[in-house]
């Protein structure tokens, strides 16, 4: 095996060598309670989006690659609420909406070496929905990139027009995209939707094991072209300073959130992120191998789904670019991702017509 694959597999293995206590006992940040979602202001939309990604999938049941039945894909945890059994359009999106990505921790380190660009962007294309992936530092901290999403929406609007953008925020990308809505409230009128998928919202306790030292490793992935950034990627996603910087900056009611949760069967974590999943599973079993199933929420959003895939599996397909790692290290990573945007757009937008209806 070639020194490069065995570099990536590294990289993707970090997060398995912390070493206990996973959370260091600290009394900083906010007080933190636990409770239902339902009593925590969060909506249930899991019903109606589960009917909405078994029309999805079915539909391209022949066309798509790693496909599965929607109850493989979707988890069920406890009763689904939302369902209304209405039919599912999948005509091309009506709304002219914008799908504008922000990729997670290291993205830029991986993009080239993943080649995941242009299927992300051919697959919204083809339903009706311009597109386009933020360009963010790989390895800077949420305020750092917050910025960088300012700067390139307002150097957009020209082109957007009346279009407005739903942003979608993987893993690290969700609290880059909250920040910026807070901090930058000149944005806000091209914002249509903000969408958690697989976010880091709550941060994750796997970031007290890391330094920015270890996360530099990854500009030395194939084909990378990463920097250090500002010092502040690992950091910025300790559990207490989300939680702080949550406390302190209510998010601006203007706007909706979604949020989708990763939250995999044991056996649908991929070999290589085996060790981190154990790691979380001291605090709780329930987690997608780097963050924890209630860290994925955001404050006062709809619950969308709660998918069956780990937290590289929903947005970062290796298997389909490294056949040879994703048989031998990221085996569980064939998943549909590609028919469950579909569905999180369709979703999404259907809910913004019934609120503009007045019945959402």
């Amino acid at each position: 095996m070639s020194r490069s694959v065995y570099l990536v597999a590294a990289c993707f293995a970090l997060a398995g060598c912390a070493s206990a206590p996973l959370v260091p006992f600290s009394s900083d940040g906010p007080p933190l309670v636990m409770m239902p979602a339902a009593q925590a202001g969060i909506s249930d939309g899991r019903g109606r989006f589960r009917e909405i990604a078994c029309a999805v999938l079915e539909t391209h049941r022949e066309d798509q690659p790693n496909y599965e039945p929607c109850e493989q894909a979707l988890s069920r945890v406890g009763e689904e609420g939302g369902a209304t059994g209405e039919p599912v359009n999948l005509d091309d999106s009506r709304q002219n909406l914008v799908a504008a990505l922000v990729p997670g921790i290291g993205w830029e380190c991986f993009r080239h070496w993943l080649d995941w660009e242009e299927r992300f962007k051919s697959e919204a294309t083809q339903f009706g929905y311009r597109n386009f992936i933020f360009e963010v530092d790989g390895l800077s901290g949420t305020a750092h990139n917050a910025r960088m999403i300012r700067d390139e929406i307002m150097a957009r609007r020209e082109g957007l027009g009346d279009r407005k953008l739903v942003l979608l925020g993987y893993s690290k990308g969700a609290p880059d995209i909250l920040e910026a809505i807070v901090d930058y409230p000149e944005i806000r009128p091209w914002v249509a939707a903000v969408v958690s998928v697989a976010g880091s919202v709550g941060g994750s306790p796997l970031a007290y094991d890391f330094d920015e030292g270890d996360l530099d490793l990854l500009q030395h992935v194939p084909d990378s072209t990463c920097s250090s950034g500002d010092g502040e990627g690992v950091s910025s996603l300790h559990p207490a300073v989300r939680q702080k910087w949550l406390a302190e900056n209510p998010l601006p009611e203007s706007i909706p959130y979604y949020s989708v949760v990763t939250f995999p069967q044991e056996d649908q974590i991929s070999d290589i992120l085996r060790g981190s999943y154990r790691k979380l599973a001291t605090i709780d079993p329930r987690n997608d191998s780097q963050v924890l199933f209630y860290d994925q929420v955001i404050p006062g959003s709809t619950l969308v789904a709660y998918l069956n895939a780990d937290h590289w599996a929903v947005a970062v397909p290796v298997a389909e670019s490294h056949p040879f790692i994703g048989k031998h290290f990221v085996d569980q990573n064939a998943y549909p991702w590609r028919a469950i945007f579909e569905s999180i757009l369709r979703f999404v937008e259907e809910d913004l017509e019934k609120k503009e209806a007045g019945n959402g």
